[in-house]
């Protein structure tokens, strides 16, 4: 399925925003079982500085974290978060101004919990892959009560 006609991702229900939205356009979403989109990260980026000087890389955190978007927007449901990661790889490097594919497929879930395969690759690279898990956020005052 194509996204909505408005592929941003805060249109779609994303609640993230700038400076900590990691998703520049969705380019695809089947929702409840996968969704696509992209990133470019300018050179002009404040953690560039220091990671590393002369060198810059994208950070694995930062990769992770725009595959949890992406794959939260393929849950299509509000109030989830980041609950887990698992065995995620970083097998080559993301630099500033490279457009990053990102693709998250859901495998499966229990309870309140969804789990998906995620990847992200520079023209054909692979520079991040794993498992992400999302689940309900924790109530007010409280512990999570997601299963």
């Amino acid at each position: 399925m194509n996204p909505s006609p408005d592929p941003s991702p805060e249109a779609l229900g994303l609640p993230h925003r700038e400076p900590f939205l990691f998703i520049d356009t969705v380019t695809a979403l089947d929702p409840g079982k996968s969704a696509g989109g992209t990133k470019t990260f300018s050179p002009q980026e404040p953690f560039f500085r220091g990671h590393f000087p002369g060198e810059p890389l994208v950070p694995g955190v930062i990769l992770t974290e725009a595959l949890a978007q992406i794959a939260g927007l393929a849950v299509a449901r509000p109030g989830l978060r980041l609950a887990a990661i698992r065995a995620m790889k970083f097998p080559d490097a993301a630099r500033p101004g490279e457009t990053i594919t990102l693709h998250a497929e859901r495998q499966g879930g229990v309870g309140g919990l969804h789990q998906f395969a995620v990847r992200a690759s520079v023209a054909g690279r692979t520079v991040a892959e794993g498992m992400v898990i999302l689940g309900a956020a924790a109530p007010e005052g409280g512990e999570n009560q997601a299963t």
